[in-house]
């Protein structure tokens, strides 16, 4: 049962959270004006003006404050280096995307700079003191996570998954972030889809609750935080989140996917559960996989920015952005209460069948959605252009 004291924390946590980057969004914006730190209109964007570009500074200001904020009003919880690691490695994440907002950045090194991030993170929790250790099973190719304080670094398969996990979506929420309030009313319906889960499960040691505690709080700081932001960023933005703030939002969900995996499986003795955050964050992977797949097939440069995206092609379909952009977060609604029946349920054969039905739907989807004519800017097309 969830005693008073804590529900009077999370309430409290999630609105200062909205209030503090609410207050502090006009602040930014004025300061990439002046800094004119801006995304100028292309080919391959929907604006027509320049706009600041900052957005990510201030949900991850909102979001560390909040953290802060967390640690220091319960007196059990420290700064120990599990959450130094995670926080280090969501600095790193927005260091690397505020310089490529800025100057520019090779894809090589982008990626160098996401892989110090997740290094950070997941090489401080699979310390010589951790809450997560990764033997590796002969039966199954999922990592399995066990919450004890065992070093087990002897496999070379359950690591690989993890960075895959982590810099496919930091990727993947990258190529989302292209319509306004798109991907940050997105993960903020994700986030409170990782608090309801941690509200759900009960933990059988006083460490797991700790953990799953701080789990429910870091996903109401940054609940609150990116929807303090989001009227700012709702159609017609005034700002973006920038590669600053959309890689954050992937390091944020692909981490706390972590955790959720790690928890389900625990929690119902079934490796199928590493599955759960699949059907969560299940938009944001559909996104990447239906842009790679298509632009793979149609001869195009997979990498390049376009306005090929399912949202691009659901917004020629609809004729408005702010009716697609709704429609998605409406989807991404489904999919959180299709995830919280089944951590309430707790039965892997309905995980599987739900999982199973999402992907009909995405493939039917998906199917659609290539019917519809889009852009195609030029640089997507190698050097033999299409016909």
């Amino acid at each position: 049962m969830i005693s008073h004291n804590i529900v009077t924390e999370y309430i409290s946590v999630f609105i200062l959270a909205f209030v503090f980057v609410f207050s502090i969004t006009p602040w930014v914006i004025k300061l990439a004006q002046k800094m004119n730190f801006v995304d100028n209109p292309e080919a391959r964007k929907i604006h027509k003006t320049a706009i600041p570009l900052m957005g990510g500074i201030s949900v991850f200001i909102g979001f560390i404050a909040l953290v802060i904020y967390d640690v220091v009003i319960v007196s059990n919880r420290t700064f120990n280096i599990r959450l130094i690691g995670y926080l280090l490695g969501a600095f790193i994440i927005v260091i690397v995307g505020v310089i490529d907002d800025k100057r520019g950045m090779r894809p090589i090194v982008k990626l160098i700079g996401q892989f110090l991030a997740c290094s950070t993170f997941i090489f401080t929790n699979f310390g010589s003191v951790t809450w997560l250790a990764i033997p590796f099973t002969n039966d199954l190719t999922f990592p399995m996570l066990l919450l004890n304080n065992t070093v087990m670094f002897n496999n070379f398969i359950s690591i690989p998954i993890l960075f895959i996990w982590m810099i496919g979506l930091m990727n993947a929420t990258n190529f989302l972030d292209n319509m306004d309030g798109m991907i940050s009313g997105i993960s903020a319906i994700i986030a409170l889809g990782f608090f309801a889960f941690a509200m759900i499960i009960n933990p059988d040691n006083s460490s797991s609750a700790m953990w799953l505690s701080l789990m429910g709080l870091l996903s109401l700081s940054y609940a609150g935080s990116v929807l303090g932001f989001l009227p700012y960023n709702f159609n017609p933005a005034k700002i973006f989140l920038g590669d600053a703030g959309s890689m954050f939002i992937g390091y944020f969900i692909s981490s706390m996917g972590i955790l959720m995996a790690n928890f389900a499986s625990l929690q119902f003795q079934s490796k199928w559960f590493y599955l759960l955050p699949v059907i969560l964050i299940s938009y944001a992977i559909f996104d990447i996989c239906f842009v790679s797949i298509t632009r793979k097939k149609d001869g195009r440069l997979v990498w390049q920015g376009g306005k090929d995206h399912t949202t691009h092609r659901m917004k020629n379909l609809l004729g408005s952005v702010k009716v697609t952009t709704l429609l998605i977060y409406a989807i991404n609604v489904v999919i959180v209460i299709l995830t919280i029946m089944v951590t309430l349920i707790g039965r892997y054969e309905l995980l599987l069948s739900i999982l199973a039905i999402c992907i009909v739907c995405y493939y039917l989807l998906g199917k659609r959605l290539y019917s519809i004519e889009v852009e195609i800017p030029d640089n997507q097309l190698k050097k033999k252009r299409i016909v």
